[in-house]
This record gives structure tokens, sequence and C-alpha cells, in this order.
């Protein structure tokens, strides 16, 4: 455990950037997920739906730092690139 006093505040600081960070890729992952599910399932609306949706979600983490910005580009590649490819 840190002594000094700001060692201790940089601690508390990044557990919180963290927990922040953490929950920002679990909704990621989650508007991923939903995009894939509407794809399984074959209804092209409601997958183009989830992908404008899951589309902004990582962009928005991305704004905020959670994601680098080629990394957020490439995740919305993948998912627009599995959408455009259903029948």
């Amino acid at each position: 455990m840190a002594n000094i006093k700001s060692a201790k505040k940089r601690i508390l600081v990044s557990q919180r950037n963290a927990e922040k960070n953490k929950s920002e890729k679990s909704a990621v992952k989650t508007a991923i997920k939903k995009v894939y599910a509407a794809i399984e399932s074959g209804d092209k609306a409601a997958a183009k739906a989830e992908l404008l949706s899951a589309t902004k979600i990582i962009e928005m983490a991305g704004s905020k730092g959670v994601y680098h910005k080629n990394n957020v580009a490439r995740k919305v590649s993948r998912i627009t690139k599995a959408v455009n490819a259903m029948a």
C-alpha cells in the first residue's frame, strides 16, 4: 500500500476509472452479441437496427478513451460487414 497521499489518491482514481472502463467494454460486447444474434435469427431489419445501436455504443466508448480509434473502426467494420453479408 502506498504511503504518500498523492499515491493513495492515484490508486483510488485508477480503480474508479478501471470500473468505468469495464462497464463500457461490457456494454460494447453486449451490443456486438445482439448484432450477431439478430444475424443468426435471419432478420435483416432487426440486424440493421442493432447495428445502428451497436455502432453508437462502440463509437461513444472510443470517444471516452476506452478503445483506440483503430480498434473502434475495426469493430464497427466487422459487424457492418457481417450485416451486409446477410442474404
